[in-house]
């Protein structure tokens, strides 16, 4: 037997050479993306969607701008799978996003065409979703145990230069929409991501390439699979009934999508069928033990556990990815001069949404450098887990504010739209904690042969956090709902930021429940 001493490995291991690459990639990468999404609802609301009835385009501009966003983590599932279980994470990090700068083209080309820059968006939600699970752990890919200390900072690092490239993005796409027109405020994304792409290709011969996993007749779905049917002498099936009450609901989702539409039903189906399936499978999981292996049952257990975790943050990213469709209508009824410190200046509604990127760059370190260390020192160990209950608590507590707002310009006060620094503070905070910390946390706890996978299922939670905004939206559409909301003395959109205020603070006090009960895990790589 191998003694303890001889198992132990040092972490004192070297940072990878190679990473400069991945980070600059991902810098232009993310510069091309928020550059386009942040003037997206400014464009469809000013020039695409001129054709719809002015009392309905902006209600219209969000419902297209959520549900480029469900696309943009809808798709990480298929990119996942195929770089598991395909090609491997740089192939096809490379091929999705040749697909990703079509996209861009498309919208610099037609931004008089409905048909064609909607297309452009699908391309870019494909090739964007596509690799969007993969950079994250294709950077964990480059450490192990001997190094994975190290592995932390470069994944702060990595988001940090996520919102280096957001911030500039923020600033100068408005400006360049406005005086040179959408073709230019398009194509420059574009252009940048054509160079994050080159960078990428640059360094292939460098990067470490983990193979994807061959078929596996234990695998995740194939564990599931065998424990929802199994049968079991003298009990019955309840984890069976449970999955097959998933499918009717997702099924019934379906038969909906005449009136929900198409995205909120087969969204709402996908959800329903994961988490009755998962549900049901955990139920009678070890009814699988002897058909598969112990360390097959094992992981699939352990992602069951994580795929909770994930679906208690998707209150906060319905909150966050707001910023940049309903925070910005409120901008737009907002006075944009400002005059702060002395100093008198005027702002696009647009812009606001470099305080996100710019506050990201400043909380990233002082939270490492300042705060963590004083909560340890104070005798508060700042887990991840705790990190994120309380970035979702953040997160509410900025809803109340716009909300706050909300109702001063309902009742015709003039409020400067230098009054929504503090919600960006907040909800940025929440960032912080939640969807920085989130990468590192999935990583870490997914299994070896389903990184790629997990990732996608934390982007899906995107997907879904953006399902609750389109389906709230479609709720207040309804005459009844809204003569019951202006009965209560509250404007619709106030009620709204409210709304998801409240269904914030029950997800963090769900979470933090939750997270008292989870036993984390060390899934490096050895």
């Amino acid at each position: 037997m191998t003694s303890p001493a001889t198992t132990h490995i040092t972490d004192t291991g070297r940072m990878p050479r190679q990473i400069p690459y991945i980070i600059a990639n991902e810098g232009c990468e993310r510069f091309s993306f928020y550059g386009m999404r942040n003037i997206l609802t400014p464009f469809l609301i000013s020039t695409l969607l001129l054709f719809v009835a002015e009392s309905e385009r902006t209600g219209e501009a969000k419902h297209v701008f959520h549900t480029f966003m469900m696309g943009v983590y809808f798709f990480p599932l298929l990119g996942g799978w195929l770089a598991d279980r395909y090609y491997g994470k740089y192939n096809t990090i490379f091929w999705f996003s040749l697909i990703y700068c079509a996209g861009h083209a498309c919208l610099a080309i037609f931004e008089d065409s409905v048909k064609g820059f909607y297309f452009g968006l699908f391309l870019i939600a494909f090739g964007s979703g596509g690799i969007k699970p993969l950079v994250a752990s294709f950077v964990g890919d480059q450490f192990d145990k001997t190094n994975k200390s190290k592995a932390k900072v470069v994944f702060d690092a990595f988001y940090w230069i996520i919102n280096f490239g957001s911030f500039f993005a923020s600033l100068l796409m408005p400006l360049f929409l406005r005086d040179y027109g959408p073709s230019v405020a398009f194509g420059i994304p574009g252009i940048l991501m054509f160079i994050a792409t080159m960078i990428l290709w640059s360094g292939k011969k460098k990067y470490v390439h983990v193979p994807p996993s061959q078929s596996d007749p234990h695998s995740f779905l194939r564990v599931v699979k065998t424990a929802v049917l199994a049968q079991r002498p003298g009990a019955g099936r309840p984890g069976l009934i449970v999955a097959i009450l998933g499918m009717i609901g997702a099924v019934y989702s379906l038969a909906r999508t005449p009136d929900w539409g198409f995205v909120i039903a087969a969204c709402l189906a996908l959800v329903l069928l994961i988490a009755f399936v998962g549900t049901g499978a955990s139920m009678q999981l070890d009814r699988a033990r002897g058909v598969h292996p112990d360390i097959a049952v094992d992981g699939v257990r352990a992602v069951l556990r994580i795929l909770i975790v994930f679906a208690l943050v998707t209150p906060f990213w319905s909150l966050f990815d707001q910023k940049a469709s309903t925070w910005i209508v409120q901008a737009n009824t907002m006075s944009t001069d400002v005059n702060l410190l002395g100093w008198s200046f005027s702002v696009l509604p647009a812009q606001m949404q470099a305080l996100n990127p710019l506050l990201v760059m400043i909380l990233i370190p002082f939270n490492n450098l300042v705060l963590f260390p004083l909560l340890a020192k104070m005798g508060f160990e700042p887990t991840a887990l705790r990190r994120m209950t309380a970035g979702i608590a953040f997160s509410a507590l900025a809803w109340i504010v716009v909300g706050n707002l909300q109702v001063q310009l309902d009742a015709g006060d003039p409020v400067s739209i230098a009054w929504q620094i503090l919600p960006y503070a907040l909800l940025t905070l929440g960032e912080v904690l939640v969807s920085a910390t989130g990468l590192e946390f999935a990583y870490s706890q997914a299994p070896a042969a389903m990184k790629g996978v997990i990732m996608a299922l934390w982007y899906l939670a995107v997907t879904v956090g953006n399902l609750w905004v389109l389906i709230v939206n479609s709720g207040v559409k309804n005459e009844a709902v809204i003569a019951q909301i202006e009965s209560s003395g509250v404007g619709v959109m106030a009620f709204q930021m409210y709304f998801f205020a409240g269904f914030a603070l029950l997800a963090a006090l769900v979470f933090g429940l939750y997270a008292r009960r989870y036993k984390m895990v060390d899934n490096y790589r050895g």
